[in-house]
């Protein structure tokens, strides 16, 4: 646990998953700074994520992570709530892992759909247009970008279903977890 501190805490999973809903709820009980990645590039960049896609496209984008992570990764006594293709970047899974404590919020299919359908602005789950997708379009792609970066996810220091769990309690879930990785 030594070369992983926990005053670094970076909260991964698919968009929807409630990163930046539990981010704050787990940094204010820690006594942490709350941080979304998206928006520290955003604000970095003085453009939205979608704007960043269309213009530099999605290689461009994980650079830009990969760049804030770097900085971050030189903080102390914060909560990251990473983008939810973050970690599919190998320089960028490599800073989280080395310098904090990786916490994966795993939500079924069902439950992601639910939450996603009608979001506009994200651009991995729109039309090439920026459009919603139907019904059947996001659930499969929803399916399809899980498959593929699950296996990132899962190399988490902590899961937890957050899925069945409400904000508050995902956020207990993750400090008994992170008390249980002090003692161990």
């Amino acid at each position: 646990m030594s070369s992983r501190p926990a005053d670094r805490i970076y909260i991964t999973g698919f968009m929807g998953s409630g990163k930046s809903t539990v981010g704050p709820l787990l940094a204010a009980s820690l006594g942490h700074q709350f941080i979304d990645l998206d928006a520290a590039i955003e604000a970095n960049e003085g453009k939205t994520v979608p704007e960043i896609f269309r213009e530099k496209g999605e290689l461009d984008f994980r650079s830009l992570e990969r760049r804030e992570l770097r900085h971050l990764s030189t903080r102390s006594r914060i909560v990251v709530a990473t983008g939810g293709g973050a970690l599919t970047d190998p320089g960028s899974l490599a800073i989280v892992r080395g310098s904090g404590v990786l916490v994966y919020l795993e939500v079924p299919v069902d439950i992601l759909f639910a939450r996603l359908r009608g979001w506009r602005g994200r651009p991995m789950i729109a039309a090439e247009d920026g459009t919603p997708l139907t019904d059947d379009l996001l659930r499969e792609r929803i399916r399809s970008l899980l498959f593929s970066r699950e296996p990132f996810y899962r190399l988490a220091d902590i899961i937890v279903d957050a899925g069945s769990l409400s904000p508050g309690d995902t956020a207990g879930a993750i400090l008994a977890s992170l008390d249980a990785l002090r003692r161990g």
